[in-house]
């Protein structure tokens, strides 16, 4: 009779996928050379066991667990049944859970930090914060984290750090929790630990619990409810691990006497490929081990073991059934966790913080200072329109390097948890995005006040400091940054490297710079296709609005006790520009200087309002990047 509540069944399952790796054309064609992964596995485990799948590499052991939470990618046949319904993907999201063998928490959160949000995330709003709290401490408890739960992750040893992985996911309380090789590069006594705890929730919990592994020691044999041996896809034994030295002893494999069983069957489930003698060998005695279980297996896949001594009322009714939170939960949830990483107490929240608020001040800091020391230089024409293109250009330059430093690891957990059906691409963009606004115009608008004020670029007519002047400086330069920053995010969605997204965002913006600034090259000059280009360069439009406030019917910025005047725009005088207009018209179209009247390009209020157009029109195009379902093999590097 049935001991216990919960049973996942698998029955005569077949799944066919890649079987090589593939090239990246291969990939986007999707002619990868494909296979029979998984043959006729059939098993079943109940509530409160724990099984061990054992193989050597390639055997299938990873592709079962991809099998059983409906990711896998290619054709599967055969029932996967949780409490006999149909194992679907939504199901698997709701109810269950899965440990990847590398997975990558947040950076500059605590122990405890990352198990809140993860529960925040994952658990109903209709759970209150008091239940969700007491989760978490019991969580920290049965994985023996409570003496390091404000210690940050990246301070974590690598079994603290593996065991708060697995706390991620046993937050939401899942019926069975899959686990990707849970010890992998762990020590004995580690692993002994890991393995001790998970049999430990699984009888406490009346839970599932399914584990990959592919050196198992012989002192977690006591731990092993359940073991599966698989072998390129075929089952070469499933079912009680008590019984398991019976059954091989039964067909003319018993264990040797101070052996360890389960590497001394994995040795015998395993392909010899040291010669084509023994490969032969191998394979035909593996075959007939197949077959063997497949007629005489049957009792040893049902066997549930006795009834274990413990009361599971308590446990019948699982968090994850309560659902999912709501939308506006989730995104305050997300929003919280990215300004919760900002807190200085650590190394890699020092390290958000400087990048997201520190960096630009820090090079306009630097600018001011040479442009002070040159007083003298920077009082000409051309050496203002120097600055302006330095202020330009550095903050579309930092803006790349702090967004492909700062985001990646955001993009990484992104990946992770909308495989877990948490929240999708477009919550993702909007809630980052939220949460950088504010931020990096902050750090604009302090940036350009060293430079504004410093170096005295408001409107001299205008009584004390020129608040809107510095507003509009500010603002364009907050246009640019947020612009570069969506343009990374974009690069950054498909190129894993941080270093490889940030050059190519940095070329791209060398490249807009060179032809729509007007610094380096004059619109006036450019040929009319280079011209027309520019349109559609954000860098054109803030560069001009910048210019026009900065140079247009403005002064030269001479001493005050030189009392020189430039008649006429003419070097002979001793000055190049009689006033900013001239020095404008050799950079820009203006209709009155005949050179086309259907060509204006400094119209002040239109450029300001274009630049944040292309900040706009760059956050809808990720949103709409984010939406699209990308190829697997893309996801996957950032997953693995």
């Amino acid at each position: 009779m049935m001991n216990s509540e919960f049973v996942l069944e698998l029955i005569s399952v077949f799944h066919t996928g890649p079987v090589e790796p593939g090239s990246c054309v291969q990939k986007l064609v999707g002619n990868v050379p494909t296979g029979v992964i998984l043959k006729d596995v059939s098993l079943e485990i109940h509530g409160g066991e724990l099984m061990a799948i054992l193989g050597s590499k390639g055997s299938g052991k990873r592709a079962l667990l991809e099998v059983i939470s409906r990711r896998a990618q290619g054709p599967t046949r055969g029932q996967i049944l949780l409490n006999h319904v149909p194992m679907s993907l939504r199901l698997f999201q709701d109810s269950c859970g899965y440990v990847t063998h590398k997975t990558q928490l947040l950076e500059g959160l605590t122990a405890k930090q990352t198990l809140e949000y993860a529960a925040k995330l994952s658990l109903s709003s209709k759970i209150g914060h008091s239940m969700r709290s007491n989760r978490v401490r019991q969580v920290l408890a049965d994985l023996t984290l409570t003496q390091v739960a404000n210690r940050s992750v990246d301070h974590l040893t690598p079994s603290e750090y593996r065991r708060l992985v697995i706390g991620v996911q046993l937050i939401k309380d899942p019926l069975v929790l899959l686990l990707d090789e849970p010890a992998w590069g762990l020590d004995p006594l580690n692993t002994y630990f890991v393995i001790s705890i998970l049999s430990n929730h699984a009888k406490k919990y009346n839970r599932i619990i399914i584990v990959t592994m592919e050196k198992p020691r012989s002192d977690i044999l006591p731990f092993l409810d359940r073991v599966t041996y698989l072998c390129l896809g075929d089952v070469v034994y499933t079912g009680s691990t008590r019984l398991m030295i019976d059954y091989f002893r039964s067909i003319g494999f018993p264990c040797p006497e101070l052996e360890n069983p389960l590497m001394y069957y994995l040795c015998l489930s395993t392909v010899d490929r040291r010669s084509r003698e023994r490969f032969i060998d191998s394979n035909n005695q593996i075959a007939a081990l197949v077959e063997k279980f497949k007629l005489e297996g049957g009792p040893y896949r049902k066997y549930a073991g006795p009834p274990p001594d413990v009361d599971h009322s308590e446990h019948k009714f699982p968090l994850s059934a309560y659902g999912r939170p709501g939308l506006f939960s989730t995104l305050f949830a997300l929003l919280g966790r990215d300004y919760a990483m900002m807190h200085p107490g650590g190394t890699v929240g020092f390290q958000q913080l400087f990048f997201r608020l520190l960096l630009l001040p820090t090079f306009f800091f630097l600018l001011w200072n040479f442009y002070w020391e040159m007083q003298s230089l920077q009082r000409s024409f051309q050496s203002r329109g120097g600055l302006i293109f330095n202020c330009i250009a550095g903050t579309a330059y930092l803006a790349a390097a702090a967004t492909s430093k700062t985001f990646a690891q955001h993009r990484t957990r992104y990946y992770h948890e909308a495989r877990e059906g948490l929240y999708r691409g477009p919550l993702f963009i909007l809630t980052y995005s939220l949460f950088s606004v504010p931020v990096s115009y902050i750090n604009a608008m302090a940036a350009s006040a060293i430079v504004f004020f410093g170096l005295s670029l408001g409107d001299p007519a205008v009584e004390g400091p020129d608040w809107m002047g510095w507003v509009i400086f500010g603002s364009v330069l907050w246009a640019i940054w947020a612009f570069v920053e969506q343009q990374t995010i974009a690069l950054m969605m498909i190129v894993k490297s941080s270093y490889s997204a940030a050059a190519v965002s940095v070329s791209l913006t060398s490249f807009y710079l060179l032809v729509a600034s007007a610094s380096l090259r004059s619109l006036v000059g450019l040929p009319d296709w280079l011209y027309y280009l520019s349109h559609i360069i954000v860098f054109r439009y803030a560069s001009a609005v910048l210019h026009e406030q900065t140079f247009l019917d403005k002064l030269p910025n001479l001493p005050v006790n030189d009392s020189a005047t430039c008649p006429d725009n003419n070097a002979e005088y001793g000055c190049r520009y009689r006033n900013g207009t001239y020095y404008l018209l050799e950079r820009y179209h203006f209709p009155e200087n005949g050179l086309d009247l259907g060509r204006q390009d400094l119209d002040l209020w239109s450029n300001f309002g274009l630049c944040f157009s292309f900040f706009g029109g760059m956050l809808v195009l990720n949103l709409v990047l984010y939406l699209v379902p990308l190829p697997s093999f893309i996801k996957s590097k950032f997953r693995d």
